[in-house]
């Protein structure tokens, strides 16, 4: 593993687990590989093992490493896989979106312009796995005493089914935060005024097309989906603004 000298003004268990991190994405450091003992790679960096151990706690924060005790233990690379990966994901593109304040139209449009990137795939390649959890959603958002949380889940788990129905993993893995990030952020602001009815309504054709392998009429519908969404925002962000300025007046 090559070492580069650390600039002392920069975070340096940050340029340390960079450093390993890279090691890793180049292949000098392979799958099960054994890193350097805390005390070879403090003197490596030049720096105290507390500072290593600091780098090697972000690094298995991200499960690019392992941990192991005893005789034959140390620090070992994982093999990251795209499922280890979802949940970081999902976990940046919730804060991307509640930090940089991006607006409804521009969250939904991205959403179901990547979901619509699936629809073809979902009806080539949809196995009867992706079919049943479709249709155990439907049938749980039809549920009359299920809650706006529990309806919001069964949502995500539908569009979930479909996005992997598309059977790739870089697809699955890039729409993690699509659907399971954005989607719940847009379902707060319109559970108050969208038709449960509707969107079971929209779901319903959505499954139908994907069963019968016409990735077009998906597309179609998810097209819907997303104008009815919108449709949704602005209503609500409507009767806001009318309630705020009755409120000043």
């Amino acid at each position: 593993m090559k070492t580069l000298p650390l600039d002392p003004d920069r975070n340096l268990p940050a340029q340390i687990a960079e450093a390993i991190r890279n090691a890793i994405v180049t292949g000098d450091l392979t799958f099960d590989a054994r890193l350097p003992s805390e005390a070879e790679l403090s003197d490596q960096f030049g720096v105290s093992r507390p500072t290593v151990r600091e780098a090697l706690k972000r690094l298995a924060a991200q499960n690019l490493i392992r941990t192991q005790r005893g005789a034959t233990g140390g620090a070992f690379v994982n093999r990251l896989t795209f499922e280890d990966a979802y949940e970081q994901q999902i976990t940046t593109s919730t804060l991307l979106l509640s930090m940089n304040a991006v607006d409804f139209d521009t969250a939904c449009e991205a959403r179901f312009a990547l979901e619509r990137a699936c629809a073809g795939l979902a009806a080539q390649r949809r196995k009867p796995e992706h079919l049943a959890t479709m249709q155990v959603q439907l049938l749980r958002q039809s549920l009359p005493d299920l809650t706006d949380e529990e309806f919001c889940a069964s949502d995500v788990a539908f569009h979930r089914a479909l996005v992997d129905a598309a059977d790739n993993p870089v697809l699955s893995y890039q729409l993690a935060g699509a659907v399971e990030a954005m989607q719940p952020l847009m379902n707060m602001v319109t559970f108050t005024a969208r038709s449960r009815k509707e969107i079971i309504a929209l779901h319903n054709r959505i499954a139908d097309a994907i069963e019968a392998g016409d990735g077009a009429g998906a597309d179609a519908v998810l097209d819907e989906l997303a104008s009815y969404t919108k449709a949704l925002a602005a209503h609500v962000f409507a009767d806001k603004e009318t309630r705020a300025q009755a409120s000043t007046a």
